[in-house]
């Protein structure tokens, strides 16, 4: 596969400055020379956590990919790279620029989370010390399949270490089906659930809740909904233990100054406002931001992932969580304007509402237009724990009184940290049916979770493009193609190297 000579060398840990982890940058490493106490592994998770904070993972090309694929949000800048408009108006091939550079990085995540995992059984003395560190291994390297297997179905499994003797077992590689990938995922997350601690001091890395709430995502995605439900309520009933609760203002979730170990944070991706190259690079800010806009003083953004007017007109003003989300208003020449009037300071602006999220409290940032931010990145929020367990409990349970306190539980921290005290939203009416349940929480989900890089996985697993990308809808693409476009295509230049990862997925 492509770029295994870096995965034998195991070139997967960053520099200290560029995460908020601990760690060395200690170069080529294997289990059997490097490894020889418990804080070598963690070193080696450390540097697989460190890839995602990369430009090719989370700091760009993913994210923006997961970003732009779904329905509330498109491409603003049309002068922007033409591989962004194509996964946004489903006109993407197999050698599509975004996904040639997050497939090989999520790949050095793995192979950093084998290594860690292989190295651990070498050190068979300090059990007490090593299972919580390997489990964060287990955890990670379930994490990128996730992510993998959602996007592309079919994907090669590795699991093993790859060395100079393996090497060619490797590159020629088959697929693995999706359904093995599932099983493989939800064997790590149950070995991360058993072993992880029940907190820790740092949300960059998992609990023993955080793998039973992606434990519950797993189940959602793959319509098992009665283990959905299971694992959504352990991670309910422990809430105490677990130390998880939700924020009681809705605006310090996306505020770095605030956030750090907030309890609705199960997991985060953080940033400190430094980059080392690549590695440290958070576009998100830049590429969500107003261009030419004075407020925050970094320059402006660059109007790349603009939200569909849509969601401005059809999102209800009396929700707390919309003024949190989007921006209406900047500042050019030193006066506030509104974004209907944001082209005429910059014709690539678009006359909409822009996010917020990722702009308008990003900390410290060593870069213009905020391409270094202090951000920490809500990777797992306790408010989604609850709406999956609404969710799930309601396709087992319909009419169930329990899934609709969970729907309300998050309805009424919107209410409660709404500064304007709307009284909205409203709790949830009880006794829907169950496709009208259905409907309201992934309606939910929509406002709850907007731009947190959700909707397209809820789109993709409730097979709702038909629907959401009609002309009508908030974001029309006539391109889109149920038989072809829920999956991506694998990279032409990985089947050119390995035929044995024919063929493409269909229509590619």
């Amino acid at each position: 596969m492509k770029n295994f000579k870096y995965l034998v060398l195991l070139m997967t840990l960053v520099l200290a400055s560029c995460s908020d982890l601990e760690e060395e940058p200690l170069g080529t490493l294997s289990p059997d020379g490097f490894v020889q106490s418990p804080d070598d592994i963690q070193s080696l998770v450390n540097g697989a956590i460190g890839n995602m904070a990369t430009e090719a993972y989370w700091g760009r090309k993913l994210s923006l990919s997961i970003m732009v694929r779904g329905d509330m949000v498109s491409i603003g800048d049309q002068g922007t790279s033409a591989r962004r408009k194509e996964v946004d108006n489903f006109t993407m091939n197999a050698d599509n620029g975004m996904v040639s550079e997050f497939w090989p990085k999520s790949y050095q995540i793995i192979a950093g989370c084998n290594e860690a995992i292989s190295a651990s059984s070498n050190l068979s003395d300090s059990p007490a010390q090593i299972d919580p560190i390997r489990a964060q291994a287990n955890f990670f390297r379930a994490y990128a399949y996730f992510h993998l297997v959602r996007l592309f179905g079919d994907i090669p499994y590795l699991e093993n270490t790859v060395t100079v003797e393996t090497f060619d077992d490797f590159k020629n590689i088959e697929k693995s089906t999706a359904a093995e990938v599932y099983t493989k995922i939800i064997a790590d997350l149950q070995e991360a659930k058993t072993y992880l601690p029940e907190q820790q001091s740092n949300k960059s890395l998992p609990s023993k809740a955080t793998a039973a709430a992606y434990l519950a995502s797993v189940y959602l995605t793959m319509e098992n909904y009665e283990m959905a439900y299971k694992e959504a309520k352990y991670v309910i009933d422990n809430e105490g233990k677990f130390g998880l609760g939700l924020e009681n203002d809705f605006q310090d979730l996306f505020n770095a100054d605030k956030q750090g170990s907030q309890s609705e944070v199960l997991l985060q991706l953080a940033y400190n406002g430094q980059s080392d190259g690549d590695t440290g690079r958070d576009y998100t800010g830049a590429l969500t931001g107003i261009r030419a806009n004075e407020r925050g003083d970094i320059g402006g953004g660059w109007s790349v992932t603009v939200p569909k007017i849509g969601v401005y007109n059809t999102w209800d003003g009396r929700d707390y969580r919309k003024a949190v989300s989007l921006d209406t208003t900047g500042i050019f020449n030193g006066v506030v304007e509104p974004f209907t009037k944001f082209p005429d300071f910059d014709s690539r602006n678009v006359a909409s509402a822009y996010i917020a999220k990722y702009t308008r409290f990003i900390g410290a940032t060593g870069d213009s237009n905020g391409r270094t931010t202090s951000f920490n990145y809500p990777l797992m929020r306790y408010a989604e724990v609850l709406l999956i367990a609404a969710e799930a409990l309601n396709e087992t349970s319909p009419g169930s009184a329990e899934a609709t306190s969970y729907v309300n539980r998050v309805r009424t921290r919107a209410r409660n940290g709404n500064p304007n005290a709307t009284g909205f939203p409203e709790d949830a009416m009880s006794g829907l049916s169950k496709d009208a349940f259905r409907d309201m929480v992934l309606e939910e989900r929509k406002w709850e979770l907007a731009f947190e890089f959700k909707r397209w996985y809820d789109i993709k697993r409730r097979k709702l493009g038909n629907e959401v990308f009609s002309t009508g809808s908030l974001d029309p693409q006539p391109n889109f193609d149920a038989s072809r476009d829920y999956l991506f295509p694998l990279p032409a230049d990985e089947l050119e190297r390995n035929p044995n990862l024919q063929p493409n997925n269909t229509g590619y």
